[in-house]
């Protein structure tokens, strides 16, 4: 990984790990994504209120870090491909990404099941051999923010089989995205803030 494409006081705060040369081709061909994804980084915080707080559905987290993007001209999108056997139209549907803008991708799974891994790199894969994405990012919490939430009382809410770190790591080596560059971005208490 080229450490200086990333500046020192997000590697200070984050986990970072990529695959066929992601920061590289974020920096070089995708330069006002790429600033995006960094200022989205830099302006987030890990609020305790964040991860306290009950109910189900998207939690604050992904809003937050959506929502960031979004107000840079992100959206969610959703690609209709088909493919022709003999002739008849056979549709290939893919799953909407959360974050989309000019060939790159970007999921934030913050405490879902691992399937959406396997969903996402898939897309990742499918999307990256047709042209249509450059690059996918994935942006996670790091396994050892377990502890933090098992000292707040809410750890049964993250267990140990949703989505982090190492659960990711090992569908990433094992070949889930296909060639498609990633970029990889774990969430660490190095974010945390315990007051907000």
């Amino acid at each position: 990984m080229k450490r200086d494409l990333i500046p020192a006081s997000l590697r200070r705060r984050y986990r970072f790990e990529e695959r066929e040369h992601a920061c590289s081709i974020l920096a070089g061909d995708f330069a006002s994504e790429w600033k995006d994804l960094l200022d989205c980084l830099q302006a987030f915080t890990l609020r305790k209120s964040y991860i306290t707080k009950g109910g189900g559905g998207r939690s604050d987290i992904p809003q937050t870090l959506d929502g960031f993007l979004k107000k840079r001209g992100w959206s969610k999108r959703r690609f209709d491909i088909q493919v022709m056997v003999d002739g008849e139209p056979y549709p290939t549907p893919t799953h909407e990404i959360d974050n989309f803008k000019n060939r790159v991708g970007v999921e934030v799974e913050w405490n879902n099941k691992t399937e959406f891994y396997d969903r996402d790199l898939n897309n990742f894969r499918l999307l990256h051999q047709l042209h249509v994405l450059s690059v996918g990012v994935i942006i996670t919490r790091v396994s050892e923010l377990q502890d933090l939430f098992d000292s707040l009382g809410i750890g049964k809410k993250y267990g140990p089989s949703t989505t982090h770190w190492r659960k990711l790591i090992p569908k990433v080596n094992g070949g889930g995205a296909g060639g498609c560059p990633l970029l990889l971005v774990g969430l660490g208490i190095e974010c945390y803030d315990p007051i907000a």
